[in-house]
């Protein structure tokens, strides 16, 4: 336990004899570490921080403060920081559920990370001298190997009490060819909960090996067309533009000030019938799990598109509020340093009963948008751009030769009602979200998609 329950009682009571309607504190303790190889030298650093958030509502207007120091006193002095900004109200005393609702704490929290350096050092130089010796045109390699292990303690006025781990770890890898006076950039990257400790070596060293391939294949590639035309978007991280372009403007965050597009669109159809999406917070392992959200619910998987049909929104505490929609353990956080609000988990379009070979032989000409990069999203729009790091042109049914420099340009909800065809290969990739509520650990996912019309970018 990070505090007593008394202490956390105390906070809480007066929160509420000073005015506030609700009162929540949220105690948090985190281990961290970077191991990184740039160059063929290697660093590393870690750290270990803690503090409390303290979030109070006055009706539907919230206010948040924080503190590094996990005592009474300083709680009490960051709690009145906030009070000071409403008159008190001294008929509110209400007090800490002598039964809270808990949830056990499984393992107990490290010191510190049990990591043998000198291996996983020796681990990351071998991938770089294997990239290096596979292929002449590799000119350089980047390893960065992060570990997060966090324990959270939530309370709060309505009886809650609730213990909470989210140990995970990211992988990415990216390399760079060079031939003359031609360089191009390949990126892969892998991301875990559970265990922070265990390594999958294989699965590392595939990641690299995909990083490599992509840079050597571009190297290779033409300049991507520009114009109208079909476009499929391979499995994986191309679920990238669902969770921009979408999967935004169906967080609370934006429904309940009517700043998204998909708001008041609940049980109408907004996207083709073949596609169903789901925000699922309880696939385990994957970089989006958690079992419980940073209010306390326990995740759970929810179904946002059913066969073209709007179902529901992410929504936690304060959008359930304002909305009356039932909260869907979506509530998330990066640390103490911010107040939560709903985000995106395990985000995807679930698969179909396609298959990319038969996608392709629907094309005359298109584009296969193999690896996705980085874009641009305007949430209340769903207008997006998103770069395409490795791809191929489409010509008569078959997949021709590789292109480079193309990017996506559309709109989400014009995008969900062109997708044709959805794939039978459904998988996830890891990223991180940023909101207003920090970074998040989060995946987005797919199936391959096909797009019977998209602007493609391009420069021949």
């Amino acid at each position: 336990m990070l505090m007593p329950e008394s202490a956390l009682s105390r906070v809480i009571n007066s929160a509420l004899s000073q005015g506030a309607d609700f009162c929540e504190i949220y105690v948090e303790e985190q281990l961290s570490s970077l191991m990184e190889l740039k160059s063929s030298q290697t660093e590393y650093i870690s750290g270990r921080d803690k503090g409390a958030g303290i979030r109070l509502f006055y009706g539907n207007e919230e206010l948040y403060t924080y503190t590094n120091s996990l005592d009474e006193k300083s709680l009490l002095k960051a709690l009145n920081s906030l009070t000071a900004f409403k008159k008190p109200a001294l008929d509110k005393a209400k007090l800490l559920g002598k039964e809270p609702v808990v949830f056990s704490f499984k393992q107990e929290f490290p010191k510190e990370f049990k990591i043998d350096l000198m291996k996983e050092k020796v681990f990351l130089q071998k991938l770089d001298k294997d990239l290096r010796d596979s292929s002449s045109l590799i000119s350089q390699c980047e390893f960065r190997l992060t570990r997060v292990d966090k324990r959270a303690q939530i309370a709060n006025s309505e009886g809650l009490l609730s213990f909470d781990r989210q140990p995970y770890f990211l992988f990415r890898v990216s390399a760079i060819a060079e031939n003359k006076n031609k360089k191009e950039f390949g990126f892969q990257s892998v991301g875990r909960t559970g265990d922070p400790y265990f390594l999958d070596e294989e699965l590392l060293r595939k990641a690299s090996q995909r990083s490599q391939k992509i840079a050597l294949q571009n190297l290779k590639a033409e300049p991507a067309p520009a114009g109208k035309f079909p476009v499929i978007i391979n499995k994986g991280f191309g679920g990238v533009i669902f969770h921009e372009a979408c999967g935004h403007g169906m967080e609370t965050t934006s429904v309940a000030e009517n700043f998204s597009v998909f708001a008041g669109k609940l049980e109408q159809k907004i996207a083709s019938s073949c596609v169903s999406a789901y925000d699922d917070g309880t696939i385990k392992g994957e970089y989006g799990f958690i079992e419980k959200d940073d209010e306390g619910q326990t995740a759970q998987r929810t179904c946002l598109i059913e066969k073209g049909v709007l179902k529901n929104y992410m929504v936690d505490k304060l959008g359930a509020q304002k909305t009356n929609y039932k909260m869907t353990g979506s509530s998330r956080r990066q640390n103490y340093k911010f107040a939560p609000t709903s985000r995106m988990r395990n985000t995807y379009i679930d698969k179909g009963d396609s298959s990319l070979e038969e996608m392709i032989k629907d094309v005359d000409y298109g584009l296969f948008a193999e690896t996705l990069g980085g874009g641009s999203v305007a949430p209340g729009t769903g207008n997006y751009n998103f770069n395409v790091s490795s791809g191929f042109l489409i010509k008569k049914g078959r997949l021709d030769k590789p292109v480079k420099g193309a990017s996506l340009i559309g709109n989400g909800l014009d995008t969900l009602s062109k997708i044709k065809k959805v794939g039978q290969d459904l998988e996830l990739a890891p990223g991180h979200c940023g909101s207003i509520s920090g970074w998040v650990p989060v995946t987005v996912g797919q199936p391959p998609l096909l797009v019977s019309e998209l602007t493609v970018g391009g420069q021949k």
